[in-house]
């Protein structure tokens, strides 16, 4: 059992590639004081309207060095290379990460930065795996680690588990749907947790995967139902969601979801997202809306530009708060 923030020092943290504050919100309500790196600005914008504490850097700008007190690592590395997406370029060079993740863990060189602008977003999901061992090399080993990712970097998660547990950690790696911990939202991630003190584990569901044309009331009695888009967006009454892009302009692939539904992954184009009315009347998401459908509250300040895009990057805290309790007392 690690120690119990509520009377013991109140635990820290830092999040790496922190966007605006998915894993932050629900770290610093179970009392652990998070320090955020972000490169973006937009997002460092959102971050502090939220009284987050921003650092504006790149990760590999800084080190385990830099946060002394740190028991807790908490990371997303961007997904645009491994998501299905983007250009597919993070998962045809799993194979070369995962060799190089080897090479980090017998401690010999690897560069932090690629030859190309999309190598370099590539080599970012090895900086939580080089903290890490950095931290361990330094007498000053995090307690608990906590990374998600899409589903495809799952491998990779894999790998870092087997490295982590030769340097003292018991580790859980698998994928989680959003949905099953009281997100309104269809979403998978791809999840590691690492722990110093105890059994590592995945949080267990709290609520039912939803199927297509299954009730939600269908399935295990003791899981709550899936929430629906309607839950948190009551205001609206009912709706029809329909996907705008992700087609090839072929109308026929457009998903729809109804507002009795949950959405269906929100990403970086929510925008073109259109809801339909009963009336038929056509309207969008406005990014209270949108960070709501990712289960961020509902005054959350988005500000800056290209909102969307944080939005559509961003952790579902509610999510995040299931995986940082399993990494902080491991239930």
């Amino acid at each position: 059992m690690l120690p119990d923030t509520t009377t013991s020092a109140p635990w820290r943290g830092v999040d790496l590639f922190a966007g605006v504050g998915g894993l932050d919100l629900p770290a610093r309500a179970l009392g652990v004081h998070v320090t955020g790196i972000e490169k973006s600005p937009d997002a460092c914008v959102t971050r502090r309207a939220a009284g987050l504490d921003t650092i504006e850097a790149d990760v590999r700008d800084h080190g385990p060095a830099d946060f002394p007190a740190a028991q807790l690592l908490l990371g997303g590395p961007p997904c645009q290379p491994f998501s299905a997406a983007g250009s597919g370029a993070g998962r045809r060079a799993l194979s070369d990460i995962v060799a190089l993740a080897h090479r980090l863990a017998q401690r010999r060189h690897v560069a932090r930065h690629g030859h190309t602008p999309e190598a370099d977003l590539i080599r970012l999901v090895l900086e939580p795996l080089r903290w890490a061992l950095d931290a361990t090399d330094t007498g000053r080993p995090f307690e608990a680690i906590v990374l998600e990712q899409v589903p495809a970097v799952l491998p990779v998660w894999q790998t870092y588990a087997d490295i982590l547990r030769a340097e003292g950690y018991d580790t859980a790696t698998g994928t989680v749907k959003a949905e099953q911990y009281g997100v309104p939202q269809t979403r998978r991630r791809a999840v590691l947790i690492a722990r110093r003190t105890g059994p590592a584990t995945l949080p267990a569901p709290t609520h039912r995967p939803y199927t297509k044309g299954t009730p939600r009331t269908d399935g295990d009695p003791g899981l709550s139902p899936w929430v629906t888009m309607a839950d948190v967006l009551p205001a609206r009454g009912s709706f029809t969601v329909v996907s705008n892009y992700g087609t090839g302009g072929d109308p026929a692939r457009r998903g729809r979801r109804t507002s009795a539904e949950p959405s269906a992954t929100v990403t970086g184009k929510v925008s073109r997202v259109r809801v339909l009315a009963d009336d038929d009347t056509e309207s969008r998401f406005d990014w209270s809306e949108a960070g709501r459908l990712q289960s961020f509250p509902a005054d959350h300040p988005w500000s800056g530009r290209d909102i969307g895009q944080q939005i559509g990057n961003a952790v579902p805290p509610l999510l995040a708060h299931h995986l940082i309790t399993a990494a902080l007392d491991g239930s």
